[in-house]
């Protein structure tokens, strides 16, 4: 048991560098790099809304014998979301600080990227308590997954007006949540499938609102055709993505 418990900690740890994948452009001018930043937030969408419709609401519906209460869970998600956001608006505009200058939606993409890295370190550390090798092709499964979801995240948090170094950093604090999910499962035993199964589509419902309440009208700024094209493409390549995970998990 206690081997179980060191490896899925490994591994949670590897998932949680996955969350640093944005160093690769820290070497791209500042300028440049915002330029083309209309094209992540398009894989961002994509992702987001393939991760939702493709992988986490399938999977609710799977593991729960009662459909009715996986949609009022997945609106429950959008709800809470919108709330969120509205408190985050209120307490933009009263705020005179620096944080004043960051859109509200790099908080949301921070909360539920941390919800949702909350729920794959409990997935790591069940699979690991039933055996090691079911644990590392789970953790494998959940870095594939995590890959374009992070460059996607991080693509969001310099969208809302972060620096790359700190959107590195705020993205990295958001995958630590990966950690506290395994120790949960080691803590929870067998009852972590069943907590999962009620936040994973509220993290579905939260990953939709993003994605169709502040990405895309965001996209919709873009009015050129050339731009909108390869946004398209980008979206595109976001939810491919996401398929393709379907036949490496």
């Amino acid at each position: 048991m206690i081997t179980s418990y060191i490896y899925a900690l490994l591994g949670v740890v590897v998932v949680n560098l996955v969350s640093l994948v944005g160093v690769f452009t820290l070497s791209i001018k500042e300028e440049t790099m915002r330029k083309y930043i209309f094209l992540l937030v398009s894989l961002a969408v994509g992702a987001l809304l393939g991760d939702a419709f493709i992988h986490l609401i399938p999977e609710a519906f799977e593991t729960s014998s009662n459909p009715l209460t996986v949609s009022l869970l997945v609106i429950a998600g959008l709800v809470v979301f919108f709330i969120l956001e509205k408190f985050m608006h209120w307490h933009h505009h009263g705020d005179d600080t620096q944080e004043q200058d960051i859109h509200p939606v790099g908080k949301l993409v921070l909360l539920s990227d941390g919800v949702h890295n909350f729920i794959d370190g409990i997935i790591i550390g069940i699979s690991f308590l039933v055996s090691v090798p079911l644990g590392i092709a789970t953790t494998l499964a959940v870095i594939l997954h995590e890959i374009p979801q992070e460059i996607g995240d991080f693509a969001v948090l310099l969208h809302a007006g972060y620096t790359r170094k700190r959107a590195l950093w705020l993205n990295f604090l958001s995958a630590l949540t990966a950690v506290l999910g395994t120790l949960v499962a080691f803590m929870l035993g067998e009852a972590g499938e069943s907590f999962t199964n009620w936040v994973l589509p509220i993290a579905a419902g939260g990953f939709i609102y993003i994605a169709v309440a502040d990405l895309i009208p965001e996209l919709h700024k873009t009015k050129k055709i050339n731009h909108s094209f390869f946004q398209l493409l980008a979206l595109i390549l976001g939810v491919v993505l996401m398929v393709g995970l379907v036949f490496l998990e």
